[in-house]
């Protein structure tokens, strides 16, 4: 227990703490910190922002700003009225011409197209053409539209900066951003068929991009979405716009697209630089054989597999595209003079293309 004597003890030690206490505790000088004044400056984004990625920026809106209003989502409808299937397309013409994927249609003969400002269109089915997964549909309302334009995809390079526009799984207005990958690729369909002289991405696509533009950064339609690899990633392709041209123009004129056909699988390549010197060539690239359909006009011919072939008839082949021109409704059945490298001599053969039949 405390006595008296002890508490009066401990209260005069507190008393002399608190007298101390302070006399030891040193004064700070506070001074507010003020941040500089430049860190308020009202700068616009696009100013401090990197040259390199405000260059590649304008490149992409650029091209959404002009291809984006003509870019519609496809709706077909089936033989009970309603929607079979979702995809994408784009207005090629102001009066309503669109050009979307031959799949995706399946066989419909109307769809109904929502535009990017929500309207809803009909339009009928033109003609398609599964060789080239394309199809050809025509608004039935007379009206003006946005339209984009086809341009050349002979003039695309691998590296070259692409924007695909779509409605993946239906989220209209859709945009992604790659590179062109490869050119003169083919490919084989869902049924069997083998479209050729695709282009090569790795701008997203997904389902329902089906049929929509590829652009590049002038916002020109250099090709049309047509496929994806699933489970891998940055392997999507779209038929090339010369391509896309050729078969447009057919559809227009007959519905249809009758071509002839050599019998053979064929890529574009580059022709090797010494080569073409000691030959006298001044193309840059030609159609390479692949494969030959036995028994069929290539073969019977005299084309073997690994002929590269520079010329059919009067015209130059430096692409898979100019094949097709070349392989028309007028070829058919009449002798046609093909010439191709084999090895490191030039050879002329003759061959008599057969209508191709429909997959």
């Amino acid at each position: 227990m405390m006595t008296p004597h002890s508490k009066a003890s401990k209260y005069a030690a507190f008393a002399l703490a608190r007298k101390v206490r302070p006399s030891r505790v040193r004064p700070v000088n506070f001074t507010p910190f003020e941040p500089p004044q430049a860190l308020f400056v009202d700068t616009p984004f696009t100013e401090v922002d990197s040259p390199e990625l405000d260059a590649y920026s304008r490149s992409v809106v650029n091209a959404v700003e002009v291809v984006g209003p003509a870019v519609v989502r496809v709706l077909p409808w089936n033989n009970g009225g309603r929607p079979d299937s979702l995809g994408s397309g784009v207005i090629i013409t102001p009066d309503g011409f669109v050009i979307t994927n031959s799949h995706v249609m399946h066989g419909a003969v109307r769809a109904t197209l929502i535009t990017l400002d929500g309207r809803e269109l009909n339009a009928d089915l033109v003609g398609d053409d599964p060789d080239t997964d394309l199809a050809l549909l025509r608004v039935t309302e007379p009206q003006s539209l946005p339209s984009a334009r086809l341009g050349n995809s002979k003039a695309l390079r691998r590296g070259q900066l692409v924007v695909a526009i779509g409605a993946p799984l239906g989220f209209e207005s859709t945009v992604t951003a790659g590179v062109v990958s490869a050119l003169g690729r083919s490919l084989r369909g869902e049924r069997g068929r083998l479209v050729e002289d695709l282009i090569q991405t790795d701008a997203a696509l997904n389902p329902g991009n089906s049929g929509g533009p590829l652009c590049n950064a002038a916002g020109e339609v250099v090709g049309i979405a047509t496929a994806i690899i699933h489970g891998a990633h940055g392997l999507c392709f779209a038929v090339a716009s010369n391509t896309a041209t050729f078969v447009v123009g057919e559809l227009m004129r007959h519905g249809r697209v009758r071509r002839g056909s050599l019998g053979m699988v064929a890529q574009q390549v580059p022709i090797p630089r010494d080569l073409a010197r000691s030959l006298g060539l001044s193309q840059a690239s030609g159609v390479w054989v692949a494969s030959l359909e036995p028994n069929g006009p290539a073969a019977k011919g005299g084309v073997q597999q690994g002929d590269l072939i520079i010329s059919a008839g009067p015209r130059p082949l430096t692409g898979l595209d100019d094949l097709l021109r070349a392989l028309g409704t007028e070829t058919i059945d009449l002798p046609m003079t093909v010439t191709v490298v084999r090895g490191d001599k030039l050879l002329q053969l003759t061959v008599t293309p057969k209508e191709r039949k429909r997959a």
